[in-house]
């Protein structure tokens, strides 16, 4: 059902990282470029017309995923590039000296670093939510700085890459509109999506941004979603020219499509990677949700109950899967830990000789890992071909470290 991995034995615990794709995923993409294949919207030829019904039909079927509409939606490349988008694309152009983003050091570097730059382009001032010890959100401190600063943006992580930690979204959209209502909202989602369901129009957050890699699709296509509001008040601008999203062009300046499907689109679509990431999609509803959040829930349970009882190792982040408590945190995978006696590479590396691929670094959460004095972490993350046995045997290695490593 997946693509093959090079040993059949694989334990493949990486899937914060990328995941594996399903055989309909490679093969719904392979069949674009032997049947369909054609530059969608150029042309009046029949091929072309097809191509361009089928990348329609594509953003309609993962934006109605994302539980947003059609024209809500802007593919990017992956959420890197969506937020550099919201970045460029809004907040150059919304924010004034002195004005304040807010956002954390739990963050990804994407997530953070885009607002080192353009608040430092703007004059403005980036403000970072304190964390708990444990390096999860300060939910108090949040509220005491939405207060303080009136941010014109809160960027926040859905789901922490690093701690596993997440964010109770209606919890946190009802504190924002409590304590500063006019502040718009940025959920990074990169690790959230095709894990939990994301009804983006019954939430009151402003932008989303994911993956498709992460949630079973192809690399290179991911998208933002952006509030119908801000379209149509042309909040929103676009960051980059040329191609289907032009209107009129002269000499010495150019319009732009009023329709934000075309508005946002420069340059060819990647119709192959639409079609692969609409078909992954489908393909993660006909698991359910909630059976594949169910199955996460288990496994990052199962995790750290295991390790727990490990030597000389320490879990990064809660120490209990499904926790919450009056911040409204909760803890799903990623499992991260440190062990006291061996460097998370060494660690790494002696996983990978027993076939078992997980992640060592700093997950490009150097500032939480700074924050929490944690060194390089190794990080397991599941799929939704993850299985207690996987679990059993990384804590089999991981127990006997000393074997390999003393």
């Amino acid at each position: 059902l997946f693509s093959q991995p090079p040993h059949s034995d694989l334990v493949y615990l990486d899937n914060a990282a990328t995941t594996h794709k399903p055989q309909i995923v490679i093969s719904a993409i392979s069949d674009y470029y032997l049947q369909h294949n054609a530059n969608a919207g150029r042309s009046v030829h029949s091929l072309a017309s097809k191509s361009a019904e089928i990348f329609e039909q594509s953003r309609k079927t993962i934006a109605s995923f994302f539980g947003a509409k059609d024209q809500e939606l802007i593919l990017t490349r992956n959420t890197t590039e969506a937020i550099n988008g919201v970045a460029l694309g809004w907040a150059r152009h919304q924010l004034e000296t002195d004005d304040v983003i807010l956002s954390t050091s739990l963050e990804h570097h994407s997530n953070l670093v885009v607002w080192q730059q353009v608040c430092a382009e703007k004059n403005a001032k980036l403000k970072l939510v304190n964390l708990t010890l444990d390096g999860q959100i300060n939910q108090f401190d949040l509220q005491q700085q939405l207060k303080q600063h009136t941010p014109k943006l809160l960027a926040i992580t859905h789901l922490s890459n690093v701690t596993g930690s997440y964010q109770d979204l209606q919890a946190l959209v009802k504190i924002v509109k409590k304590v500063s209502p006019k502040t718009k909202i940025l959920i990074d989602g990169a690790q959230s999506a095709g894990r939990i369901k994301i009804n983006f129009d019954q939430l009151e957050i402003d932008f989303f941004a994911f993956s498709g890699h992460k949630m079973y699709g192809p690399m290179g296509v991911g998208g933002l979603l952006v509030k119908e509001k801000i379209l149509i008040e042309d909040e929103m601008k676009p960051w980059l020219f040329g191609g289907g999203m032009i209107d009129q062009v002269n000499s010495q300046s150019s319009t732009f499509q009023l329709d934000p499907r075309q508005r946002f689109v420069a340059g060819t679509a990647d119709v192959a990677s639409a079609v692969g990431l609409a078909v992954a999609c489908d393909y993660l509803t006909a698991i359910g949700m909630d059976e594949v959040l169910k199955h996460e829930q288990d496994l990052a349970q199962y995790t750290l109950e295991k390790l727990n009882v490990v030597e000389d190792l320490k879990i990064c982040g809660s120490t209990k899967a499904n926790e919450s408590n009056e911040h409204l945190i909760g803890r799903l995978g990623p499992v991260s830990f440190v062990h006291h006696k061996y460097q998370a590479h060494d660690v790494a590396q002696v996983l990978d000789h027993h076939h078992i691929a997980v992640r060592s670094g700093h997950h490009c959460c150097m500032p939480l890992h700074s924050h929490c004095r944690w060194p390089a972490t190794v990080r397991i993350s599941f799929g939704v071909y993850s299985c207690h046995e996987d679990i059993e045997k990384l804590v089999e290695v991981v127990t006997h470290l000393d074997r390999y490593l003393s």
